[in-house]
């Protein structure tokens, strides 16, 4: 099992919790980014830089993926696809997308992205904090733990 991380837009704490549990489980990770990423040395960590472009890192991330494995991105869509593989996805906020609750992620997001284009100013997400820190670290070491029996 690997992780991948759709790194563009992955808080650094997040980055920073995956990096100390890949060097913890022994858990290859790799950041996919259309921008250099900085990576602590370590045998399990690396970055994989792509093109610029809408999609390309989702893209790779999907074409180098295994059933099994995990992906950490806040992207529903690519969420979607990770899961259509048979593999793992979670958000930086600590929530794993399965395959009852994508479709409903999926709706709000489209439902969201209509109210945009017409003008609605939706606001963004709040910032991460602490409970959700907390949340990710906790369900990604559940997850961790659970794929790393199976194996």
């Amino acid at each position: 099992m690997k992780i991948w991380v759709d790194a563009d837009a992955c808080p650094v704490v997040i980055k920073n919790i995956l990096f100390k549990a890949a060097e913890r489980t022994k858990t290859q990770l790799t950041l996919v980014a259309n921008q250099p990423m900085h990576t602590p040395p370590s045998r399990y960590i690396k970055s994989l830089r792509v093109a610029q472009g809408f999609d390309v890192a989702d893209n790779e991330i999907v074409k180098r993926l295994n059933i099994g494995d995990l992906v950490v991105t806040g992207d529903i869509p690519l969420a979607a696809e990770v899961i259509e593989k048979g593999s793992h996805a979670l958000n930086p906020r600590g929530e794993l997308y399965s395959t009852e609750n994508i479709k409903s992620r999926l709706n709000m997001r489209d439902f969201m992205e209509t109210l945009r284009a017409s003008g609605v100013n939706t606001g963004g997400p709040p910032a991460l904090n602490q409970n959700d820190r907390k949340n990710f670290a906790n369900n990604l070491d559940k997850l961790l733990t659970k794929l790393g029996n199976q194996s």
